[in-house]
């Protein structure tokens, strides 16, 4: 439990500030090292499954879509960005399977190519895109304060589902994959996510206002007057937010009981591997990303 908090109080302020201060590229770079990280862990996980992975494409190939995105993600209009972003990435999901299969074809045991090629083709899905979406979302309009209410309605619900679970659960959500999880910790889930991000929205133009004053954020980046939303469709979105967060971290689950693993890895003291962390977050962002690109088209 100590390394648990000694991480995360040392990881936190720092996603803090790349939120709220690093230019967009940077976020793009950041991003694209939590994924490859992320795919590495993966990979290594399906290699229980007896898949022989292809690693060094699917690195290359995660890498260049965040390399092409970090090289676009600066000087455009939120609008045209967005667009170019699901232009771009829609082709890149459609052409990753047959790239894969491609390069499986040089194999000699032909048995191993399509799980190898079906395996990086989910990585790609699973993870690259949502950390991609992360990016694009940095670079919508209030940008940083949508980023910071999205940490902040998964972490409340992450933290009211651990210690009221823990406290209080007595009805198994889904004990094969994830015997902890509790029903009672899922409802005291939802109810912080909605209670956190409902006020953090209701508070927008007065955070703003000081973040702004204390420069941790530019101008466009934060939420003033008549950008703020209604108060229904946030206390929505951060319900869906929290269930899309909660079945982000089941699926993970799922994953490491079917490889007979604890964690994903180990390169986070007290937390396990990058995936266990970034879980429910790859449920969560597109969720908040498609609602705010929603919000552009209006």
């Amino acid at each position: 439990m100590l390394k648990r908090i000694a991480t995360a109080v040392v990881l936190i302020p720092i996603v803090m500030l790349l939120v709220l201060r690093a230019p967009v590229p940077v976020v793009a770079v950041v991003a694209a090292a939590v994924a490859l990280v992320t795919v590495q862990e993966f990979l290594k996980l399906t290699e229980s499954y007896g898949v022989q992975p292809l690693r060094l494409p699917t690195y290359v190939f995660v890498g260049l879509c965040f390399l092409l995105l970090a090289a676009s993600a600066a000087g455009e209009a939120p609008q045209l960005s967005a667009l170019k972003f699901v232009l771009g990435v829609g082709f890149a999901a459609a052409i990753a399977p047959f790239i894969f299969l491609t390069i499986t074809m040089r194999r000699s045991q032909m048995s191993s190519a399509y799980p190898a090629a079906a395996a990086s083709a989910f990585a790609f899905a699973y993870i690259a895109l949502p950390m991609a979406m992360l990016v694009q979302l940095r670079q919508q309009w209030a940008g940083a304060f949508w980023l910071l209410y999205l940490l902040l309605v998964v972490w409340a619900g992450d933290i009211f589902a651990y210690f009221v679970g823990k406290s209080l659960g007595r009805r198994r959500m889904s004990p094969e994959i994830s015997p902890k999880k509790t029903w009672e910790g899922a409802v005291a889930s939802i109810m912080a996510s909605v209670i956190v991000g409902t006020l953090w929205m209701q508070h927008a133009p007065g955070i703003s206002a000081a973040l702004l004053r204390i420069g941790l954020i530019e101008r466009r980046d934060g939420m003033f007057g008549l950008e703020q939303p209604q108060l229904w469709p946030i206390i929505l979105l951060s319900a869906v937010v929290n269930i899309a967060a909660q079945l982000g971290d089941l699926v993970e689950s799922l994953i490491k009981r079917g490889a007979g693993a604890k964690d994903s890895g180990t390169i986070l003291p007290g937390h396990g591997g990058m995936l266990d962390r970034i879980d429910a977050m790859l449920f969560a962002v597109p969720v908040v990303w498609a609602y705010g690109a929603w919000r552009l088209l209006q």
